[in-house]
């Protein structure tokens, strides 16, 4: 593909770019090369003319080029045109190892400038700020003691990338790190041998997954990350934080959660069975780690006792580890861990059924990770007291923080059901217990009664003998398979208990009467020693959900003996904020600005209560529509005093292995996390923003909802042309999530999961949900006094962090939306006049969006205050656009009836060529 590449080279004129552009090239090359021997010259060429003519219709007005195009893609067979499509995404994967390696690259050259960018993100930046600030280490150190930051990943189904594929990449990844450091050609041959072979892999490896993922599949796709990453990279994140602190200790405070396994809002196949599917793998895999590290360091500590002396406890550990071994009689430190090995094996079978793979004697398991910590701590002590603290940091160091963080648990599974299966749960309780006869019909004050009722009575509320519905059965046994995994995994195993759909006090108190009844509630409500070993954690989705979330709150912790119960069990309170449904139901400002209100209306109310922490997660998704974005400016942006070093955040989907997949991409995004939460929790805004700029918002809001739910939610046939438009119909085919893409099976975009209705819009390079409604909103609100209201807009944006994200976020969606594009999509509803109705309305509101964002930045090029993501936008325009024509003219095809096998894989490997080009559409 090195024709594809020449206008790349050509348009660029940075020299740092260089290098980017050296590797696209050749792995352009190589991809190119793969395709001529695998599939012919003529369909290389092929491939070519689809991209000058796709280029062409996107620069020129020209009709003739679009109809040349047109002729093009509708004569393809189904086999060339997956030939094409094939090309032109794995041109996309390549090109973001490219991109991945060159960031990598650009962040270490700066590590070697006096002055760095003010705002990337990395801790050297924030120490930085801070220390200039005046803000002491040891401050530092103790608001890190005292937070908790926690990325949760999650298996909601944007995710279109194989795992076999991935595993691939990293080894070309890899091997473009190898070639910078050779120096003869012969070596660079072999290099560029080695990356022809893993390209041609890629080529003949399917893109697509044969059958749908199973919550197993989640689990140990999830699992490969923190082998890759997390188990690595975060105690070297934490040694970083000391050592930027000057030795001072830094008690855990960033710990890994997951949703995968235990969220069952809206998925049948999670159950208690796969909770603890989930937290068995999660154990073997953490314990796997340090059975491996075990075993390294035991190769490195070959101290001898005739030559350096050591501590009584390590030499009683060594006596007790059962190693008779004559040739360690005088090596201390490796009978010991012998011992340490021969226990953690023994913990392995105990508490996964597995075995390790070496083979180790009879010993005791552990208890939990405390006591493999001690042991570790044992050997410590011994080599600082014994000349050996030079050996400590490489592998010992590393391991012990990594048992802190992960312990046997590797990472907090979260439950997360909706708040009508809790009720539909109860109903049958009460009934059968003759407490309630129809509890679902209860007015809400009644059932608050009955709740703070049964929670000030220590009786369970089952009837022994009785058989309950396999619904009921199932939501119970979770609820028991979660306590007794507590118990087996440590108590950071489960900690949270999520309600989706929570829109009154009872779904809170249902909660909290299903814990009791299963066992996680000790004590009866209004005892002074009563306590509820989950946090039940409300999640507020929709718009009018927002607004209530305070009233909600407050009048929750008014009921007799709640805020007792809260404090007696930790004094903490974590709230849940929806961005994705937010979004869905009111648009893309109205949703970041009822997230901000509700946000800054929840931490005053939890200033006020004396004794609780509030915490804020933040469901946020990969695309901008469903809260996606740069996190380090997100946490930034978050309202004053609502940060507080208490943050957990989502990242699910392709986000993940984005952010993930290579180790130093995912150290620097583990490093923004904390970073920001540093400078949000330590810097805080000096003023709160001005209350015009407040109204001017609300203001705002209030037009861009009415806008945007006037052509969503009101426009005659919106639902159809969405449907028509977009490929929906195509994604719910793909095999990317073992979650069903609709709650309901209507085509209600209510009823419509929030995750495929900004996939579809992605795919279809509208963009919808990442700006529909903001320019009516500013058109209205300058209409009065334009000169005077746009530049109270420019102050918010130069002034306000909230809006200045806002706006940039928008920014990135304009300049990876495409209308162009979208009007071919358009073509694709079979009621053109509808499409030409619907269309024109999107296109005069995106007209006017992107003319109120120049009036308030002040410039007609998107991302100006981005070059680099400017010119990586720019660079893959060509090479997607050729996907979303094919995409068009093969759903054209499906539709009309031709469902052949070949030209449905077509299809659904486009979706994975364009989502691997935009990168975060899901």
């Amino acid at each position: 593909m090195t024709q594809m590449l020449g206008s790349i080279s050509k348009s660029s004129a940075f020299a740092k770019e260089q290098p980017l552009i050296d590797d696209i090239r050749l792995l352009g090359q190589l991809l190119g090369d793969t395709i001529r021997e695998q599939d012919g010259a003529e369909a290389f060429e092929r491939i070519e003319a689809i991209r000058r003519l796709s280029v062409a219709v996107e620069r020129a007005a020209d009709p003739k080029v679009g109809r040349e195009l047109d002729a093009i893609v509708r004569g393809l067979t189904a086999e060339q045109a997956m030939s094409v499509i094939r090309a032109f995404s794995y041109f996309s994967h390549l090109a973001n190892i490219a991109e991945d390696r060159h960031h990598i690259r650009r962040r270490a050259a700066l590590e070697d400038q006096t002055e760095r960018p003010a705002n990337d993100g990395s801790l050297a930046s924030t120490f930085t700020r801070l220390a200039a600030a005046g803000v002491a280490p040891e401050t530092i150190a103790a608001a890190l003691g005292g937070s908790l930051v926690s990325p949760v990943l999650t298996a909601h189904p944007t995710e279109v990338q194989r795992k076999s594929l991935r595993d691939a990449e990293r080894s070309i990844a890899s091997l473009l790190v190898a070639r910078e450091s050779l120096q003869g050609g012969r070596e660079k041959k072999q290099n560029e041998a080695l990356l022809r072979a893993r390209i041609a892999q890629l080529w003949q490896t399917r893109l697509l997954r044969y059958a749908r993922l199973s919550v197993r599949d989640e689990i140990e796709n999830a699992l490969g990350f923190y082998q890759t990453t997390f188990l690595q990279e975060i105690p070297r994140l934490y040694d970083e934080i000391e050592e930027r602190l000057g030795g001072l200790h830094v008690a855990p405070f960033f710990r890994m959660a997951s949703w995968i396994g235990g969220d069952r809002d809206g998925n049948p196949n999670v159950n208690s069975q796969t909770l603890s599917l989930a937290l068995r793998r999660q154990c073997e895999t953490a314990l796997r780690h340090y059975l491996a590290e075990i075993r390294e360091l035991s190769g490195e500590l070959s101290i001898s006792s005739l030559l350096v002396g050591r501590t009584p406890d390590l030499q009683s550990l060594a006596d007790r580890s059962g190693d008779e071994n004559p040739h360690r009689e005088d090596e201390p430190y490796r009978r010991a861990l012998i011992g340490v090995h021969a226990r953690l094996s023994a913990t392995l079978v105990k508490l996964t059924g597995v075995e390790s793979v070496r083979h180790a004697p009879p010993a005791e398991p552990y208890l939990d990770a405390k006591e493999l910590q001690t042991d570790l701590g044992v050997i410590e002590s011994s080599l600082n007291a014994n000349h050996g603290s030079a050996l400590i940091p490489a592998r010992l160091k590393p391991l012990r923080r990594a048992v802190d963080v992960f312990g046997f648990h590797l990472a907090t599974v979260d439950l997360r059901q909706s708040s009508d299966r809790h009720q539909e749960t109860l109903a049958e309780l009460l009934a059968i217990a003759r407490v309630a006869a129809d509890y679902g019909n209860l007015d809400e004050l009644r059932k608050q009664e009955l709740l703070l009722d049964l929670l000030r009575d220590p009786r369970p509320l089952r009837v022994p003998g009785v058989q309950y519905s396999e619904r009921t059965r199932e939501e119970l046994e979770i609820f028991e398979a979660a306590r007794d995994l507590r118990k087996s995994f440590g108590e950071q195993a489960i900690r949270h208990y999520i309600i989706s759909h929570t829109e009154t006090i009872s779904d809170l108190l249902e909660a909290l009467v299903l814990l009791k009844e299963c066992g996680m509630m000790h004590g009866a409500l209004g005892d002074t020693d009563s306590v509820v070993e989950l946090l039940v954690v409300p999640l507020f989705e929709t718009i009018e959900d927002l607004r209530n979330a305070e009233s909600i709150m407050q009048a929750f912790y008014a009921l007799p003996g709640v805020g007792d119960l809260i404090r007696a069990s930790g004094a903490q309170q974590e709230i849940m904020l929806g961005y994705s449904d937010s979004n869905k139901d009111g648009g893309f400002f109205t949703s970041n600005w009822e997230l901000y209100r509700a946000s800054t209306a929840l931490a005053k109310f939890f200033k006020e209560h004396e004794g609780v922490t509030l915490r804020l997660f933040h469901g946020r998704g990969g695309t901008v529509g469903r809260g996606g974005g740069p996190s380090y400016q997100a946490i930034l942006a978050q309202p004053p005093e609502t940060v507080n070093g208490q943050i957990r955040l989502t990242e699910q989907g392709e986000v993940i292995a984005s952010k993930y997949s290579n180790p130093a991409i995912g150290r620097h995004n583990l490093e923004a996390l904390v970073a920001a939460s540093l400078e949000a929790t330590l810097l805080p805004p000096t003023t709160p923003a001005p209350d015009e700029f407040l109204l001017a918002a609300d203001q705002l809001s209030r037009v861009s909802m009415a806008a945007y739910r006037a052509l969503v939610y009101d426009f005659p046939g919106f639902v159809d042309f969405f449907f028509a438009a977009t490929p929906i119909a195509e994604i719910a085919e793909l095999n990317i999530g073992s979650r069903p893409a609709s709650r309901r099976s209507t085509r209600r975009i209510e009823d419509l999961r929030a995750i495929p209705w900004s996939f579809s819009w992605g795919q279809s390079r509208i963009a919808l949900p990442g700006w529909l409604g903001f320019g009516s909103a500013v058109e209205t609100f300058t209409r009065e006094a334009p000169v005077e209201r746009m530049a109270l807009l420019r102050r918010m944006s130069d002034e306000w962090p909230f809006f200045r994200v806002l706006l940039s976020n928008m920014d990135m969606v304009l300049a990876k939306a495409d209308m162009v594009l979208a009007k071919r999509y358009a073509d694709l509803v079979p009621d053109q006049e509808l499409a030409q109705t619907v269309f024109g309305a999107l296109e005069q509101e995106w007209t006017r969006t992107v003319i109120a964002l120049n009036s308030i930045t002040g410039t007609t090029e998107r991302l100006a205050d981005n070059p680099t993501l400017a010119r990586s936008i720019k660079h893959r325009f060509p090479y997607i656009a050729p996907l979303n024509h094919l995409q068009v003219e093969l759903i054209r095809r499906w539709r009309s009836g031709k469902h052949d096998d070949k030209t449905l894989r077509g299809i659904l490997i486009s979706i994975n060529g364009i989502a691997a080009g935009l990168r975060n559409t899901g």
